[in-house]
């Protein structure tokens, strides 16, 4: 009977062992906006179609993008780590809000231009990765940006003057904290609802990206367009951590790959937009594939430009700081360690 049992308690370890690396039926996937048409179209919607095939993995995939189902951006990952999806495309500002440690990512005013978010971004990893495990049971996949977010403006903003009593949009806690520290005042809008607030005159400006700005109509409601870059919009793909288990650790290395081309495909989507989509909002003849306006581009003094920073060090870093260590205790610590480092900025919170 010994060797009955010990040839059973093999085959049940075995049994086990390949039931925990059970591959997923389907991958439910909630995908970007379909706003962000580049985004969607040209480099999101065409890799779940192909991931299967790339990744050698048997899951249906079911892609749905977040507006088609009727999802919020700032619900996309609790229902994550809920499970009611297995990979979720998250606007990290957004996702934020229920932890402060995600914005360190992308904080206003910290990184202007693509080439230092993308320090930033590989300074903070590790850390960010740690967090979302932690906090929502989901791993990072990919993490990219739109792409510097400027101002759309139905005023000319041509001095740290303008922004005195000025209402513009924002869509984080670092971005309304730097606008109220320019003297602006912030107003909190998803970006669906900004074309009518502009109109109607509850917003004066509108912080975004140049290419979701074009594509969203801004420049038929605004007049100028001021290319202070205040963030850089993070987003990011990620995947419950119990779907992630299902897949044995070859199929992880190859979904791992996946996502990195397509995470790659997403930074070089942002750096090749925002030049165009400019040259198209101000009515440049160089305009190749963005709608074409007339807007009036103000140019960024060295006035605003120095302003920005004094009001990141005084007010957008101490006050995120503050906020964030009364969740994460040592969330100055490992952001300093990291971003700060990377960046030249130190966070002292008394």
């Amino acid at each position: 009977m010994k060797p009955l049992i010990y040839f059973a308690a093999v085959a049940f370890a075995c049994v086990a062992t390949t039931s925990s690396w059970a591959e997923p039926a389907s991958l439910k996937v909630l995908g970007n906006f379909t706003g962000n048409k580049k985004q969607v179209d040209l480099v999101e919607r065409p890799f779940f179609e192909g991931l299967a095939k790339q990744a050698d993995i048997t899951s249906r995939i079911a892609y749905s993008p977040m507006d088609l189902v009727n999802v919020k951006g700032a619900d996309a990952m609790r229902l994550l780590k809920s499970g009611a999806f297995d990979i979720a495309s998250v606007q990290i500002g957004l996702a934020a809000r229920d932890d402060p440690f995600l914005e360190g990512i992308d904080l206003a005013g910290v990184a202007t231009n693509i080439a230092d978010q993308k320090k930033a971004v590989d300074a903070y990893r590790e850390e960010f990765d740690r967090e979302i495990q932690a906090k929502f049971n989901s791993k990072v996949l990919t993490l990219w940006p739109f792409g510097p977010q400027i101002l759309f403006c139905k005023k000319p903003m041509e001095s740290l003057e303008d922004f005195k009593g000025t209402k513009i949009r924002t869509f984080t806690t670092s971005m309304a904290t730097m606008i109220q520290g320019l003297g602006g005042s912030p107003v909190t809008l998803q970006y669906a609802e900004v074309y009518l607030a502009l109109q109607r005159g509850v917003a004066d400006c509108g912080v975004t990206a140049s290419s979701a700005g074009n594509g969203g109509k801004w420049p038929e409601v605004t007049k100028y367009l001021l290319p202070l870059a205040v963030s850089n919009s993070m987003q990011g793909h990620f995947i419950n951590l119990d779907t992630w288990k299902k897949f044995t650790p070859e199929q992880q290395q190859k979904l791992t790959t996946a996502f990195k081309g397509m995470e790659d495909q997403m930074w070089k989507l942002a750096s090749d937009v925002m030049e165009d989509a400019t040259n198209c909002n101000t009515g440049e003849a160089s305009c190749k594939e963005h709608t074409k306006y007339d807007m009036t581009l103000n140019a960024v003094t060295p006035e605003e430009a120095a302003g920005l920073k004094e009001v990141v060090n005084q007010k957008v870093l101490p006050e995120w700081g503050q906020h964030c260590n009364a969740v994460v205790p040592d969330c100055t610590q490992r952001w300093n360690d990291t971003v700060g480092k990377a960046m030249g900025y130190t966070i002292s919170v008394k």
